[in-house]
């Protein structure tokens, strides 16, 4: 093996998900842990930072180190071992969602947490602690990790869970790659009877009405999530189609679970309408303006009135929980300046009246988010996390007026800031590290760079994300 692994990396142009974050960074994509191991010591022994990357799905700069170096671990994807009796599968880091699904549905498995997309990497979403539709009632991914195995920039390899280095254990996952970089996950998964699940579509005409049904259908739903009109204003302001899906038993699956369960089943499908869904990001190009979303918003929310009240439909595990990949590159229709997502998680108590203002403040500004979506939360142990009790608020913006939107972006965080609220990373492109100290507590920041000088004390592992969100 080359000892010097570094030389070998190539400067290109890499972006986040949104494409409104992008920067020139020395990649290396390993071939081995060997390899992974041998760059992290090369980086310290030369005073040269690293930024870990997997398939480059988080919304911002989380995965970008400019003019510096980058590992792209999307090469490290072997399935290490899978317990089908105990529900547990042991991967490497590049192991997508995807890749997880594909190999444990046709045994009667789901993943636990998934997030609107099949495509990151399984690292990536420990490293972010992402969550899905049923986050209010199972907890964010790391709620499912039972242990893993992190590589530090000294070389050695941790062994972590709750009973072993539960302290790292609960920094790393949600550490922003940080501390180390995962070589080894274990994680339970979840038994599924079926391929398929009940959807049962809700329309709500105001903010009142979603935040009531959320409270309501939250109690005993298994997942839940909510499209909310971010162009609607007035009595009108936070209408929404909401969407209730629960997992079919045997004995409901119209097909039988031995055609559900099968991979091929649960394909998203090639085309929309008979359209190659590759060229559909190009008829969504021309309303990608603030008229042509709000009619596309308005159309929307009509067309629920054709679902009768109280109907329900099938659809598969893939269909409902991947979104996001139905329309192959649909991020390109905001044209090169990209998006930015901007998620603030609220608690319970103010959310309502925060999530008003917000979108009010929007529409005054003239900056309307081109998509709103709308969950429920539960908190969680891990030391630099989201979870709230309350709700969470993804909106999408489309980043062509950079300066203003960046402004409007710290107006909005004063005010959720002042509410109690917090920040995702993995969709996060304008905080401060003054806005960050406010949303975590200085007491958490400095537990992490603790750990982080125990783990990292020259400081070889570090992104734009952590640069810009902890000045440092």
């Amino acid at each position: 093996m080359d000892p010097k692994p570094l030389r070998r990396a190539s400067l290109r142009v890499l972006e986040g998900f949104g494409g409104g974050n992008r920067a020139a960074c020395r990649e290396l994509v390993p071939h081995d842990q060997e390899e992974l191991r041998a760059a992290l010591l090369e980086a310290r022994d030369n005073g040269l930072s690293i930024a870990l990357r997997g398939s480059g799905q988080s919304y911002g700069d989380a995965a970008l180190n400019t003019r510096a170096y980058v590992l792209d671990l999307s090469g490290l994807r072997r399935i290490l071992s899978w317990d089908r009796a105990a529900g547990v599968i042991e991967i490497e880091p590049g192991v997508t969602v995807a890749d997880t699904w594909r190999h444990i549905l046709p045994d009667g498995f789901w993943p636990s947490v998934v997030p609107g997309t099949m495509v990151p990497t399984l690292a990536g979403c420990a490293a972010m602690n992402i969550h899905g539709k049923n986050n209010f009632k199972v907890g964010p991914i790391g709620d499912h990790i039972l242990e893993f195995d992190l590589l530090t920039p000294d070389g050695s390899t941790l062994l972590c869970s709750r009973e072993q280095n539960p302290e790292i254990f609960h920094a790393a996952i949600g550490g922003l790659g940080g501390l180390g970089a995962f070589t080894r996950l274990k994680l339970a998964v979840t038994r599924v009877e079926s391929g398929l699940m009940r959807v049962e579509p809700f329309r709500t005409r105001d903010f009142s009405e979603t935040f009531a049904l959320f409270e309501e259908r939250t109690r005993t739903a298994e997942y839940f999530v909510g499209w909310i009109d971010s162009t609607a204003s007035g009595r009108a302001l936070g209408r929404g189609v909401l969407h209730q899906a629960t997992k079919l038993h045997a004995d409901e699956d119209p097909v039988g679970p031995q055609r559900s369960l099968r991979v091929d089943y649960q394909d998203l499908p090639a085309t929309l309408f008979g359209v190659p869904k590759s060229i559909i990001w190009r008829f969504l190009k021309p309303f990608m303006n603030n008229l042509g979303v709000h009619l596309g918003n308005t159309a929307k929310y009509l067309t629920s009135y054709l679902q009768r009240r109280g109907s329900s439909y099938l659809q598969s595990h893939a269909a409902f929980h991947f979104l996001l990949d139905y329309v192959p590159n649909w991020r390109l229709a905001y044209g090169p300046a990209g998006l930015i997502q901007y998620q603030p998680f609220v608690p319970k108590a103010h959310a309502e009246a925060v999530f008003r203002e917000l979108l009010q403040m929007c529409q005054a500004e003239g900056l309307p988010p081109y998509l709103a979506v709308m969950k429920r939360h539960r908190p969680d142990a891990f030391l630099l996390t989201h979870g709230v009790d309350g709700y969470s608020l993804a909106l999408d913006f489309p980043a062509r007026e950079r300066e203003r939107l960046w402004a409007h972006c710290h107006r909005m965080t004063e005010r959720v800031l002042e509410a109690g609220g917090r920040f995702y990373f993995a969709k996060d492109s304008v905080l401060r590290p003054d806005q960050v100290v406010r949303a975590l507590g200085q007491d958490r920041i400095d537990a992490y760079f603790a750990l982080k000088k125990r783990l990292d004390p020259e400081g070889v592992l570090q992104s734009d994300l952590t640069r810009r969100v902890f000045g440092r």
